[in-house]
């Protein structure tokens, strides 16, 4: 996501968390993290609205004095969806570690939740490469769960 100059320094302060844009489709995903000077914008949600949804307060949360003011930024080319995109800045050198839900963690469950991940994720990787595909011959199956053999190309 490409965002003005006068608008970065919001931006990075956390005072400025949301934008609206109108594409031909949307061009981030929620969960995606975009470049943004040295750190990164990481998305939470885009939705769709309705152009009559751009209220003074979202044009102010957007960093705008007003809807007319953030029309003359958002709107650019031949795009008519409007698109509404919640996201948080992560400063260089940041990591995008999810908030815990709820209680804080002591450090000793977030280190043991840590290990739970690794190893999901392990096991994870491990049943996707020894899987098949439906509808798989015996023989695609058993060269899933045997070590390919090496061959010399000539």
């Amino acid at each position: 996501m490409v965002f003005s100059k006068r608008l970065r320094d919001g931006i990075r302060r956390g005072r400025i968390t949301c934008s609206i844009r109108i594409w031909t489709g949307p061009h981030v995903k929620a969960g995606g993290r975009y470049r943004m000077d040295e750190g990164h914008i990481v998305v939470d949600s885009i939705a769709a609205i309705r152009l009559s949804d751009i209220t003074h307060d979202l044009a102010r949360e957007s960093g705008f004095s007003g809807v007319s003011d953030l029309l003359e930024t958002a709107k650019h080319g031949a795009g008519e969806n409007v698109y509404l995109i919640r996201f948080r800045y992560l400063p260089p050198g940041a990591w995008d570690v999810p908030r815990p839900s709820g209680e804080d963690r002591s450090r000793d469950g977030a280190a043991s939740a840590s290990r739970t991940s690794a190893g999901s994720r392990s096991d994870l990787l491990r049943r996707i490469r020894q899987s098949t595909p439906p509808g798989a011959s015996a023989k695609m199956r058993r060269a899933a769960t045997t070590r390919p053999s090496r061959r010399r190309r000539d």
